[in-house]
């Protein structure tokens, strides 16, 4: 099992409260999440703020650019991937999107993964293209193939409905061959795209019955279109933590912080399905031993990274201090 942490390239005002973390308080929570054994560290991508956190808070959140904050990371660290969690693929046009990606890959010598997906929030990409169509999950297929292409042909061209360009030459490739491309969501769709194009899938948020039960629906639809699924294919799961010395405990912080809040608000869009009833089932909550045993039940799913991991904290330093104690009571046992 390999563990990541979610860093705050746009957490502020969704999993954390406005003000988590400055630029340095950010870079220094991924310097920090290398020293304390984590394997990799993922950062989501936003645009501008949701309507409901502008009703929640008077001071507008940061969001970075995960791309701009992780060639800063790739410099100050050595070792633990840089992932997006995910890139909101309506957001770029492929080819700048396979420029950026294979840049990073270049400047941290082969750590870069991109996980994509739709983004859990229509009204961002409303307010970059007002009035524009656009079937995300369409364009996602296309998006998917038209990266791969840029990635692997030497001149490349793709022509769909929503993804069209024609006769690129994106140089330098990536260090990596394949660079990992992880789909992320809970949706079918989502699924369906991990099984027919990603290296990956990066859900959210499940129990370990349910990433089972995901996971066979990828194996069987892969299977329908002949493709064999590697032990290369990683099951990148993102889920919350609450450690603390009583269950009890754990779940009264969890269920007063931000984290808590924001789940409840992608109840009606990423986890439509899986709602906020049994949160406790579908996060890491409760003693040091509890956790190592959920791991355990997730590992047993076919779980393979335990991804983007935020923690039930109010404050970087809180989180410092939780992400210690993770790293020494659990990852490192």
């Amino acid at each position: 099992m390999r563990y990541g942490l979610g860093v705050p390239t746009g957490t502020e005002g969704l999993m954390y409260a406005v003000p988590y973390a400055d630029i340095d308080q950010a870079v220094e929570l991924a310097v920090a999440a290398e020293r304390n054994g984590f394997e990799s560290v993922w950062g989501n991508d936003h645009i501008t703020t949701q309507r409901y956190v502008r009703d929640s808070f008077e001071t507008p959140p940061r969001y970075y650019d995960p791309f701009a904050y992780f060639s800063y990371v790739a410099a100050v660290t050595e070792t633990v991937r840089l992932a997006t969690a995910i890139m909101v693929l309506p957001f770029r046009n492929p080819v700048v999107a396979a420029k950026q990606v294979a840049t990073l890959d270049h400047l941290s010598h082969g750590r870069a993964v991109l996980g994509v997906g739709i983004g859990a929030y229509r009204e961002e990409f409303q307010a970059m293209a007002p009035g524009m169509p656009l079937h995300r999950g369409g364009h996602a297929e296309e998006a998917i193939a038209g990266l791969r292409a840029l990635f692997t042909e030497r001149r490349a061209s793709y022509e769909g409905k929503w993804v069209k360009f024609d006769d690129v030459e994106s140089y330098p490739k990536p260090v990596q061959d394949p660079l990992p491309i992880l789909s992320g969501g809970n949706s079918p769709g989502s699924r369906s795209r991990a099984a027919r194009l990603a290296d990956g899938w990066l859900p959210a948020c499940l129990s370990p019955a349910e990433a089972a039960t995901g996971l066979g629906l990828i194996r069987a639809e892969a299977e329908q279109h002949k493709r064999e699924l590697t032990s290369d294919f990683e099951v990148a799961l993102q889920v919350c933590v609450s450690v603390a010395p009583t269950r009890e405990q754990a779940w009264r912080r969890f269920e007063s912080s931000q984290l808590f809040h924001h789940l409840v608000s992608l109840s009606k869009t990423t986890l439509k399905d899986q709602g906020v009833d049994d949160l406790i089932s579908r996060n890491l909550i409760g003693t040091p031993d509890d956790i190592k045993e959920q791991i355990s039940q997730y590992e047993g799913a076919g779980v393979t990274t335990m991804a983007a991991l935020l923690f039930a904290a109010d404050s970087v330093g809180e989180t410092l201090d939780m992400m210690a104690r993770f790293g020494s009571e659990v990852i490192a046992r």
